[in-house]
């Protein structure tokens, strides 16, 4: 990932950004053919058919399959021009252990009490009253199309829930956001801060959700740290399930016991909530990072007695 690229930074940056348009112009022709085709409506109605309870299944794979084409063929594109390995490029690489799963896991959970500390400051930041208004009218909107795709009522529809809502969007938003926009960004600016902050800003932007901003953008760079410092995609993208994985889960138990699953997407907790999550966090990247340098120096040793036999 530190290698001088064949294709400049900058190239590849113009060219992810290109795709990333035709992707997300395909995707929304995609969207809507598939539905009016598959649903049988008029092009008109689709978004309205897409929020219909009976139609929930079709509309996770739907979800599922848009996103591939809109964020995972961009990025993988970019990787494939660039270089010979486009995986490897992206950061796909099996050089990983126990201990760092473990890590990604503690600071998986360690996130959580960030991300809703984030939210309780996103919450009372003082801002003009008609955006407020316009932001919470969009927040209800996304969290209504949330409660939609994540609407289950036996076991099999939670795991299949986990397989689209929290599985397929962790790989492609981390091929696109960390392995293509990061890793392009990095580069190109050469400082590594700065390519995580930009990219993680986008990936909070991109969700267009006022109230949760700031906890994905945390999550973004904590996405973003776990990458940089592991040049291991996986990591990131398990990061990523498990804060997905999370909010499934707690909706499906709170369906189950039936309360209210607005009540399960709401994360804000007490702001002094996220010295404790720092104090989790920060530690456990660190330990990744140690672990990252220790795999190199036993890769690098065993070259090096290849090399003699």
């Amino acid at each position: 990932m530190n290698q001088k690229p064949v294709v400049a930074y900058s190239s590849q940056f113009a060219l992810l950004l290109g795709f990333l348009g035709v992707g997300l112009i395909l995707s929304g022709l995609l969207m809507t053919w598939l539905t009016a085709v598959l649903l049988h409506v008029p092009f008109l109605q689709v978004p309205e058919a897409l929020m219909k309870p009976e139609n929930v299944q079709f509309s996770r794979f739907a979800n599922a399959l848009t996103t591939f084409v809109a964020f995972f063929i961009p990025a993988w594109a970019v990787a494939k021009i660039a270089s010979k390995n486009a995986f490897q490029t992206l950061g796909f690489n099996s050089h990983i252990n126990i201990k760092q799963v473990i890590a990604v896991g503690v600071i998986s959970f360690g996130a959580l009490f960030l991300s809703g500390s984030l939210s309780a400051i996103n919450e009372i930041i003082p801002m003009p009253a008609n955006f407020l208004a316009k932001a919470r009218k969009m927040e209800n909107e996304y969290q209504q199309t949330m409660i939609t795709l994540a609407t289950m009522k036996n076991m099999g529809d939670l795991l299949l829930g986990l397989l689209v809502i929290a599985v397929a969007p962790a790989i492609f938003e981390e091929v696109l956001f960390r392995a293509g926009l990061q890793r392009v960004l990095v580069g190109l600016t050469k400082n590594a801060a700065l390519g995580i902050m930009i990219s993680s800003i986008l990936f909070s932007a991109i969700h267009a959700s006022y109230f949760g901003f700031l906890p994905r953008v945390a999550l973004g760079v904590v996405l973003g740290l776990i990458y940089y410092l592991t040049s291991n995609l996986w990591l990131a993208i398990l990061m990523h399930f498990l804060n997905n994985a999370v909010v499934v889960i707690q909706i499906y138990v709170y369906t189950q016991m039936g309360k209210p699953i607005k009540e399960a997407m709401d994360e804000t907790m007490p702001i002094w909530y996220g010295v404790f999550g720092l104090l989790i966090v920060i530690p456990a990247l660190l330990f990744l990072k140690k672990e990252r340098n220790q795999i190199i120096s036993k890769q690098e040793l065993t070259l090096a007695n290849e090399s003699v036999d």
